[in-house]
């Protein structure tokens, strides 16, 4: 048996694999669109290798999964809205830009979740708070060169996409945090990676997908959903049960400067001053914003 202080000390590190493990699976969605893969179909298999992951946790830790409750439900599927969004947003954000920019976007979440609880009297306003809206606001300006009328490095498109991912994972988490008390992660993930493929047919985006199993780069796919989806999200939940929310919010930083790192070695993209000024901003308000707001 392991004792708590050793599942205590473990807990961190499971965070941050996970939050590396997410880092990477967004270098590798790179890798696999700039072959000419659509971001759409990628995101597919993220989310559908990922939903056998959790479908067999949930088969191995069956009891009181909450699946009888329509609560569950509900709010299940509104976080796998937001695991769609998020998935597709931010992949299509690396295809129209570059990994680093898409990730540091995305990575403005907790803002969204802020504005949020705002605006449903959730959480009360503070300076503190309103200093870390303004700063992220302005990494975004200096990361997206938005401010060069069209001429910067980085399209409206990438910038919206990436906005549009961290907007979505929001939903994810005001999501998973109301169908929480009604059932176990796994059951909520479950409904949650179900409502993705469920959505992907819908939209009839079979055909390429298929067409992947007889790919030689398949093996990319199936490393990208086991690092991006099936293994992380386990290791991320089970990691969080015993990791202080303020040092999980630092660990999570480790996904961004992953997928930025990647970006830079692996993918050759590159990054001017005041966008690393920029990207800089984000990160260290972001995850002190998140280190104020849980402690």
């Amino acid at each position: 048996m392991i004792s708590s202080d050793k599942t205590t000390a473990l807990g961190p590190v499971l965070v941050a694999f996970a939050a590396f493990c997410w880092g990477l699976s967004g270098g590798i969605a790179g890798f696999l669109m700039a072959q000419g893969w659509d971001a759409l179909v990628v995101s597919f298999y993220r989310g559908a290798i990922g939903l056998v992951f959790v479908l067999v946790w949930l088969l191995l830790r069956s009891h009181a999964s909450g699946l009888g409750g329509q609560r569950l439900w509900f709010w299940s599927v509104i976080a796998g809205l937001g695991v769609a969004g998020n998935f597709s947003f931010y992949f299509l954000s690396i295809s129209e830009g570059s990994v680093a920019v898409a990730a540091t976007l995305m990575y403005c979440a907790p803002i969204f979740v802020l504005l949020v609880s705002f605006t449903l009297k959730l959480e009360r306003p503070t300076p503190f708070k309103w200093v870390a809206i303004t700063l992220v606001m302005l990494g975004v300006v200096l990361l997206t060169e938005v401010y060069k009328l069209g001429s910067g490095s980085v399209t409206p498109l990438a910038v919206g996409a990436g906005l549009l991912s961290g907007l979505s994972y929001a939903l994810f988490i005001f999501g998973f945090k109301f169908a929480a008390p009604h059932g176990s992660p796994q059951a909520i993930l479950a409904i949650a990676f179900t409502v993705f493929v469920l959505l992907f047919v819908a939209l009839g985006g079979q055909g390429q997908a298929l067409a992947v199993l007889s790919a030689p780069n398949w093996p990319l796919f199936v490393l990208l959903g086991v690092l991006g989806a099936g293994l992380s999200f386990i290791l991320y939940i089970v990691g969080l049960k015993s990791t202080p929310p303020a040092l999980a919010a630092m660990v999570a930083m480790v996904e961004p400067v992953t997928a930025s790192l990647f970006g830079v070695v692996i993918l050759s993209e590159n990054l001017v001053a005041v966008q690393l000024l920029g990207m800089a901003l984000i990160l260290v308000t972001v995850t002190a914003l998140s280190v104020y707001s849980r402690t």
